[in-house]
């Protein structure tokens, strides 16, 4: 199979595909016509490069490559449908954040962070949507679950791992007293005791 071939065939496999396909996917798909994962790569390099400037591009997420539409162009797209997008409760938000950065983590240590208890119906959705999966249980007495992100979660974000989430902002080291900022440190904690 020719280079040009082989370019249109991945484009296609990658257009037609429900879910994102990995090399080995792709290489399974033309395993008859002896192609080497090299060239899969280097067909997949110069797709990038191809829609790099289109209204689609070629993305790598935690599964594969997929085709997908530019971020920027999000408010023109979405109305082509009438469904709005589901949103989401900050409360369900929070949780799947303290999930993604702080994995492994017990539901009970999401309730400690947030103060307050975690709905079984938050811990529901994010389990049917597949952003978060059982990983094991903590040894300790009564042995809670400890979640974790999926590659589904890396994957509807535009993800391909983990490190690539925001950094968390540090909290605000000052606080306002009587319209003066005075910073608090442990030393001048244990001054005014």
């Amino acid at each position: 199979m020719q280079k040009h071939q082989l370019k249109q065939v991945i484009e296609a496999l990658l257009f037609v595909a429900e879910q994102p396909l990995n090399e080995s996917q792709l290489a399974e798909q033309v395993e008859s016509q002896q192609i080497t994962k090299k060239q899969i790569r280097d067909v997949l390099d110069e797709l990038q490069r191809d829609y790099q400037e289109r209204g689609v591009q070629l993305r790598k997420v935690a599964s594969g490559y997929r085709f997908q539409t530019r971020a920027e162009l999000g408010d023109i797209i979405s109305n082509l449908w009438q469904e709005k997008p589901t949103k989401y409760s900050q409360a369900l938000l929070e949780t799947l954040a303290l999930i993604a950065y702080r994995q492994p983590i017990t539901r009970g240590d999401i309730e400690e962070i947030r103060g307050v208890s975690v709905s079984s119906q938050i811990m529901k959705t994010l389990q049917e949507r597949g952003w978060i999966k059982v990983v094991g249980q903590r040894e300790v007495p009564g042995r809670p679950q400890l979640y974790a992100t999926t590659p589904e979660f890396l994957d509807y974000f535009s993800l391909q791992d983990l490190a690539e989430l925001p950094d968390i902002p540090e909290p605000p080291s000052q606080v306002k007293d009587a319209g003066q900022s005075t910073q608090i440190t442990a030393a001048t904690a244990t001054e005014t005791e």
